[in-house]
């Protein structure tokens, strides 16, 4: 008896044991507490008239000296606020979140932020995300000032920008009004931007809804976005940029560059851009670079299952962008490689729906199209393309008939 009691004994121990395992294992894997602020205990008013920058700052301050993952909350309400600047080089890198059930405003009078390059900054961050809320930067009365013709307008602040930050996430987040770009990321790394919102007048000038610059691994994803300017821009030395499931219009498109304004440059490589509908927007997918010396270059970038409905060019390659006056009428020293089109249908509102205009100096090489059906929104008519300086490939369909793109002989 006594022996068979030890052999039973014996088998129940590792049970035992492993019970015990799953046990302390579990209570290892529970989540750590996230310290919750709420910023109305620092002071924050939420009737949009009383000045809430300081209250602001002190949750943020508290946020990042903490070791543990911490929230702010925005709590419904109209918060006003001045130029916003949190600083990370103190922080302890710990996740710091910002979940905003309400509005933050600029103040009224737009000269009060106009001055500022920016007016919400976060400067060398890591682990940040911002969840819901709107921002109102109130730009529309400078909006007037610039479209009137007036010497004497400031530039205007950026919205957001984040610079010098690593592992960002902003996520359902609504900017409306902008002075200038919505949403700026500069030298900044792994960054995910999900299910935002961007309004905008059409008229509203360089109010671009996100703008990416010296940036790595970027993804941009189901956002709806109406502006004066690019729906999305890419700037020089972005890397890895994802953009998918986006919504554009108004607005002038999503656009690479400009590019090669400074000879030094750094460029632009490995870009997607997939399931975009663009509605109404002066460009579709834009790549545009300065006609000057340049040591800088577009490469690797994919155009895919896009839909265009009334745009005016709807596929436009510009190597001869300039705003200056006058211009220097030199020839772009960008070098584009390896651009691919595929899947891109729907109507222009221009008789050329297609536009190749690179550089004689470094023509486009690589340019590859496949299954493009653009045609003319007007019923008389059909679609043309423009190719200066261009080589490539026409795989399967491509309207209209680009004739710089030599037939894939093997699918004849």
């Amino acid at each position: 008896m006594i022996y068979k009691t030890s052999c039973l004994l014996l088998l129940l121990l590792p049970l035992a044991l492993t019970f015990l395992d799953i046990i302390l294992i579990s209570s290892l894997a529970k989540p750590t507490p996230v310290t919750s602020l709420n910023v109305l205990t620092y002071g924050a008013k939420p009737d949009g008239s009383k000045d809430s920058t300081k209250a602001f700052l002190a949750a943020w301050e508290v946020a990042c000296a903490s070791a543990k993952h911490t929230t702010i909350i925005v709590p419904k309400g109209r918060f006003l606020v001045g130029n916003l600047v949190f600083e990370g080089n103190k922080c302890t890198d710990a996740p710091i979140s910002f979940r905003i059930a309400g509005s933050i405003i600029a103040p009224e009078n737009y000269k009060v932020i106009a001055s500022s390059l920016q007016w919400i900054l976060f400067d060398g961050v890591t682990n940040v995300s911002i969840y819901g809320g709107i921002l109102d930067a109130q730009g529309s009365s400078l909006w007037k000032c610039k479209n009137n013709g007036g010497k004497k307008c400031p530039t205007g602040a950026k919205t957001l920008l984040f610079t010098n930050s690593n592992n960002i996430t902003i996520n359902g987040l609504t900017s409306i009004n902008s002075q200038k770009f919505n949403i700026v990321i500069d030298e900044s790394n792994n960054v995910n931007i999900n299910r935002v919102k961007v309004s905008a007048d059409a008229d509203s000038p360089n109010t671009d809804g996100i703008h990416i610059e010296n940036s790595h691994s970027v993804n941009i994803t189901n956002s709806r976005i109406g502006t004066g300017d690019d729906c999305i821009s890419i700037g020089p030395g972005s890397t890895y940029v994802s953009i998918k499931g986006i919504h554009c219009g108004p607005g002038h498109g999503i656009s690479i560059g400009s590019l090669g304004r400074s000879e030094d440059e750094q460029g632009v490589e490995n870009v997607k851009v997939s399931n975009v509908d663009f509605m109404s927007t002066d460009n579709g997918v834009r790549i545009k670079t300065w006609g000057k010396d340049s040591k800088s270059f577009v490469r690797n970038i994919v155009f895919q299952h896009i839909k265009m409905k009334m745009v005016k060019n709807p596929i436009i390659i510009d190597q001869h962008y300039c705003l200056d006056k006058p211009c220097p009428k030199k020839e772009s020293g960008v070098e584009i490689s390896n651009i691919r089109y595929e899947d891109i249908q729907g109507t222009s509102n221009t008789e050329v729906a297609v536009t190749l205009d690179c550089s004689k100096d470094k023509p486009c090489t690589d340019i590859v199209m496949g299954n493009v059906n653009l045609v003319l929104q007007m019923v008389n008519g059909s679609a043309q393309s423009s190719c200066n300086n261009a080589k490539g490939l026409a795989n399967d369909v491509v309207v209209p008939f680009t004739p710089c793109l030599k037939r894939d002989l093997l699918l004849t």
